[in-house]
């Protein structure tokens, strides 16, 4: 089972979220954005850098959700690229790695966006199950994610040992999701028998293979 957030990090959920993935020893992957929603660059914000060398240095995987966000199809060709390349060099500053994995914003990836990825060096990752957990976020709504989360990995008798695998995925930039549903979720996991991996293990790929070695590792002061 390969949990995965998108759209972070933020500044104490996802530190809350580290912390859960380490009481049930599950591991992670993350989807970073390098300067959405106005949050400041991960790479020249401390509380950022922090967390993603705690990510690194704790197991979970880190991977590109882009720069700032934008639809990766609905933007030029030079854009595109602009928006990979700052994610990779804010990432390298921090932890001296460059992802070869990511997932595009609003699952938008289409036509010369498929090549461009492909050019780059980019595993392109989707998801088999969505918590929409970005429009449940108060707590009178979360149970719908916890819902569909089981339901969906239940769905048709699914079992782990039944050799079922996902991919999840949610938002770690949002309350309920932090200090709610992830919980939930490796409760859920655990009680069925399944085990909390980063999508690169779930997907039988080495740990070799996550990332491109890069000059820079160390150089962002915290």
């Amino acid at each position: 089972m390969a949990l995965t957030y998108d759209d972070g990090p933020q500044k104490v959920f996802t530190a809350h979220i580290l912390d859960l993935m380490k009481q049930y020893n599950a591991k992670a992957t993350f989807f970073i954005t390098g300067n959405n929603i106005n949050k400041g660059q991960i790479d020249i914000t401390p509380e950022f850098s922090d967390v993603l060398k705690r990510m690194d240095q704790e197991g979970h995987q880190l991977a590109s959700h882009t720069w700032t966000h934008l639809d990766l199809s609905a933007i030029s060709q030079v854009d595109r690229k602009q928006q990979m390349w700052k994610n990779e060099m804010a990432l390298r500053n921090i932890v001296g790695k460059i992802p070869t994995y990511m997932r595009p914003p609003y699952s938008s990836c289409t036509g010369q966006c498929e090549t461009d990825m492909a050019d780059l060096g980019y595993h392109v990752i989707y998801f088999d199950v969505d918590t929409d957990d970005y429009n449940q976020d108060s707590p009178d709504q979360i149970q719908r994610s916890k819902d569909w989360f089981r339901g969906n990995i239940t769905k048709d008798g699914a079992t782990a040992k039944g050799g079922a695998k996902w991919l999840d995925i949610q938002h770690d930039i949002h309350e309920q999701t932090a200090n709610n549903l992830t919980e939930y979720m490796l409760k859920t996991i655990t009680d069925l028998g399944y085990k909390g991996v980063t999508v690169g293990d779930c997907l039988g790929d080495p740990a070799a293979n996550w990332y491109r070695t890069a000059g820079g590792a160390g150089t962002v002061s915290t």
